[in-house]
């Protein structure tokens, strides 16, 4: 998470934190992720590189809302356009939804539009306060059908992770295997000079 969130450029920085956040900073927000209480998730390339991250930071009961949870993602400029950013809005509000969510907050500037677009598109209603939007989605309770397509979800995501990973390795033994096949050329060659 780290890497992938100090490899953002600054005016990606700027529109996932809402400030120009230093190195430190990303750090230091890092380090005070609660892993116990927030959910992370994200999106592997086939080297497994994290392109697009999202984090739900469940919020405590309020008089207002009986619960919340409070959205944000971040995608590298190489995966935009495909989906990633929606794709992990839309799991993460499965996901709130069946632990009792009822209404999803996402902080964002004004001209981040595609995130704005995201949260427009999921039906939430955006108020604009000079430079900030706020949207708030309220979110349908669990259902069977719920419960049992993240559980789906899940278990895909786990094979594509899975399947990249065996695959990463088949490449580095591939590697390896030629390394070692070059290195016997090289000793053969050099033993019959």
């Amino acid at each position: 998470m780290l890497a992938h969130l100090l490899s953002l450029a600054p005016e990606d920085r700027y529109l996932r934190f809402g400030y120009a956040a230093s190195d430190v900073q990303v750090s230091r927000y890092v380090d005070l992720l609660d892993f116990d209480r927030d959910e992370v998730f994200g999106i592997f390339n086939r080297r497994l590189e994290l392109i697009a991250q999202a984090h739900l930071a469940y919020l405590p009961n309020s008089n207002r809302l009986r619960q919340a949870a409070e959205f944000g993602v971040s995608v590298l400029p190489k995966a935009r356009g495909r989906g990633y950013g929606a794709r992990l809005f839309d799991h993460a509000m499965l996901h709130a939804r069946n632990r009792g969510v009822d209404t999803m907050i996402i902080h964002a500037l004004s001209e981040n539009a595609a995130m704005l677009k995201i949260v427009r598109k999921a039906g939430a209603t955006v108020e604009r306060e000079g430079g900030e939007a706020e949207a708030r989605l309220r979110l349908p309770p669990e259902t069977l059908g719920s419960v049992i397509e993240e559980m789906v979800e899940s278990q895909a995501a786990e094979i594509d992770y899975q399947l990249k990973s065996n695959a990463q390795r088949v490449d580095q033994l591939r590697h390896l295997f030629g390394e070692i096949k070059a290195g016997i050329r090289k000793v053969r060659d050099s033993t019959i000079e």
